[in-house]
């Protein structure tokens, strides 16, 4: 993966906040296959030319498909900047095979994946008792992610994203100031901070949590 200017990124996942964060349907395989193309380019004007080709191609419905694919690309590419962040760090090493989905990269020494997640509803927007129990959290974290090709049990850095007004979702975009606190959490990282847990006989689950409020 080329290297991005980070401002530019910023600029371009804010234009998604203009629409509301909708699904309208569970995530899955067949419609992660029919909107690959989001890889394919950080440009907004762009992804919606190919968001409407292919809907035309496949008889999808428009907004089904726009809503869908904007989602995936606005998570995508947010999680590709906030890579690109972590490895910039010195101490921090991409990881050697960029395809191995459960390393991202190797943080002085321990393998983790990546995970940006919005502030959960059920914890009824309170941060001070959800920052006071890191380890239920996780745990729950893990226990719903995403199913079929995004599930994993592996090493796994949450980054989890609060907003006081309660749309968590746009934080995803603000690059600066993740970049912020991802170095401010690398700079006093110890190995004795993490949590451990076992998810699965005999193997070892190694996570955190880096909170960006505002």
């Amino acid at each position: 993966m080329k290297q991005l200017s980070l401002p530019g990124l910023e600029f371009q996942l804010k234009k998604r906040w203009a629409y509301p964060y909708k699904w309208f349907r569970k995530q899955n395989n067949c419609w992660d296959s029919s909107t690959n193309f989001i890889y394919e380019t950080e440009d907004w004007e762009i992804l919606q030319a190919q968001i409407l080709a292919t809907s035309k191609k496949l008889k999808i419905d428009d907004n089904e498909l726009f809503n869908y694919a904007i989602n995936r690309w606005y998570n995508f590419w947010s999680a590709i900047g906030v890579e690109q962040i972590f490895t910039e760090i010195e101490g921090i090493e991409p990881a050697i095979d960029f395809r191995n989905r459960l390393v991202d990269f190797t943080l002085f020494g321990i393998d983790f994946d990546h995970k940006t997640s919005v502030f959960p509803k059920y914890l009824r927007n309170d941060l001070v008792r959800a920052r006071s129990r890191e380890g239920h959290l996780i745990e729950w974290l893990y226990k719903n992610q995403s199913d079929q090709n995004r599930l994993h049990l592996s090493n796994r850095l949450y980054i989890v994203v609060y907003d006081s007004n309660g749309e968590h979702w746009k934080l995803k975009a603000e690059l600066g100031l993740l970049k912020r606190e991802i170095q401010k959490y690398a700079a006093r990282f110890s190995p004795a901070q993490l949590h451990s847990f076992t998810f699965a006989e005999d193997t070892k689950t190694l996570s955190d949590i880096i909170w960006v409020a505002r």
